[in-house]
């Protein structure tokens, strides 16, 4: 019992062969899903401002991050708003650390 012979391809369809392979190329891990980039107010208006004076003596917790989600400021504005308020009284300091400060209203 012996194999029958191989058969030998030509030059070209060896160089077909070899094109055919290995197409598709590299895995891409990522489908490309970008966020949106977030369009905070860094500058404050009268607009803005009033509604930080109305809003923020509602909220029961009251820091950086929440005025920056709820009101749509930057985080610098953020940290200039809640120094005023708790200076105008409106807010009072639970906990004051130099990366996070957390308030709440006065009551």
């Amino acid at each position: 019992t012996t194999m029958a012979p191989k058969i030998q391809q030509t030059k070209a369809a060896k160089a077909a062969a070899a094109m055919a392979g290995g197409k598709k190329g590299k895995k891409k891990w990522n489908k490309g899903k970008v966020k949106d980039k977030a369009q905070h107010v860094v500058i404050l208006d009268q607009e803005k401002y009033d509604r930080i004076l109305k809003d923020v003596p509602t909220y029961k917790f009251v820091s950086v991050s929440v005025l920056v989600d709820r009101l749509k400021i930057g985080g610098s504005l953020a940290r200039v708003a809640l120094r005023q308020l708790e200076k105008d009284g409106i807010i009072v300091p639970v906990l004051k650390h130099s990366k996070q400060a957390v308030y709440t209203r006065a009551n």
